[in-house]
């Protein structure tokens, strides 16, 4: 990854942080510096959490996750 691609990602993720708990959508397009919440609303703001959440269960997938198991259980 390029690292002038990094600064997008921070604004996406920032704009989908601050939604997925609960921000009004005309605050975040004020914190963007948006002029308008319509670009806010159509370019940025995306939802992490059904992606982390789709991660974490790959990976719980992988490492054969059981709940209740203690660190040292395989």
């Amino acid at each position: 990854m390029s690292r002038s691609g990094r600064p997008r990602e921070l604004r996406h993720s920032f704009v989908s942080l601050l939604s997925d708990h609960g921000i009004p959508l005309e605050r975040i397009a004020m914190l963007v510096g948006h002029s308008s919440q319509a670009t806010t609303e159509a370019v940025y703001r995306k939802q992490l959490r059904p992606v982390i959440t789709q991660g974490a269960e790959a990976v719980d997938e992988i490492f054969e996750y059981k709940p209740g198991r203690t660190k040292g259980e395989a």
